[in-house]
């Protein structure tokens, strides 16, 4: 039913099409960037430094002579890498978290929302600043600290669609059968409270990738010289007046994937949800 809907929708809305095609392609360049890369994206070249477009470097080079292409379609693998371990972590703890609020004793589920709510109400940049500060930089670190970050908004999305499922007819027939509070969750919270979430994590992921740009983009995120997307914009700013394309690049690309990611996730939205099905 859903794999359809989506399909329909995909017929229906060339945006909505052109976003999944663009973000195939961007995971299949995650994966095989390394293949891909026309040169080697680390070799040094002082004699063909902030160069434009040409015909060894289709994109030109950066401030060390580096091919920009080929650093672009390796930049791309630890972004993903960040985002959907980030995304994987926030939606397993945040689920669980939203979960045991809804469903758990009352004096349990106040103390964790409350807690959600005290994360909720800093910017995630701000934490992230701080967190990354006491952690040595790379992808797992990264991972983890804008996971963990994200957590509360699962947790609030899981609460809040728990809360909804836990009032039906089913859960009550489930309580009147004995059944355990492990198999209520499993078997008729989670079935029930998917689609919600997975529309949660295409947001989480979009807003991950950002974070990771941010905090790359300030020197604190992907070490170099390992190339992500938000570090060459950060180091790309230096040099606007030798190589403007050098920022435009992978300034055009993080944008374009963030909105194809979003596209698709306000679209997953609107399948997932019966309310705003199209008939």
């Amino acid at each position: 039913m859903i794999p359809e809907a989506i399909l329909r929708a995909s017929r229906n809305q060339p945006s909505f099409l052109a976003s999944i095609v663009l973000l195939v392609a961007v995971i299949f360049i995650g994966v095989f960037g390394n293949w891909l890369a026309p040169q080697d994206p680390f070799l040094l070249n002082p004699q063909t430094v902030n160069q434009s477009s040409s015909a060894a470097h289709w994109l030109g080079t950066d401030e060390f002579g580096r091919d920009l292409l080929s650093r672009l379609l390796i930049g791309v693998q630890p972004t993903l890498l960040v985002a959907i371990g980030a995304t994987v972590i926030a939606g397993i703890f945040g689920t669980m978290i939203g979960i045991a609020g809804a469903y758990g004793r009352p004096l349990i589920a106040f103390l964790i929302m409350r807690s959600v709510d005290i994360m909720l109400s800093f910017p995630p940049i701000l934490l992230a600043l701080l967190a990354v500060g006491f952690w040595e930089s790379g992808i797992f670190s990264l991972a983890v600290v804008i996971g963990v970050l994200y957590i509360p908004h699962f947790a609030r999305v899981a609460h809040a669609a728990t809360l909804q499922v836990s009032r039906m007819e089913f859960m009550e027939a489930e309580h009147a059968m004995g059944a355990s509070a492990r198999r209520v969750v499993f078997t008729a919270i989670l079935p029930n409270i998917l689609s919600p979430l997975v529309v949660q994590a295409t947001l989480t992921v979009a807003a991950a990738i950002l974070l990771e740009s941010g905090l790359s983009f300030l020197g604190l995120g992907i070490v170099p010289p390992e190339p992500s997307w938000g570090q060459m914009i950060g180091t790309a700013r230096g040099y606007l007046g030798q190589n403007p394309m050098y920022v435009i690049w992978p300034s055009l690309l993080l944008a374009l994937t963030v909105l194809a990611i979003n596209v698709v996730g306000d679209r997953l939205r609107d399948i997932l949800d019966p309310r705003l099905r199209e008939e």
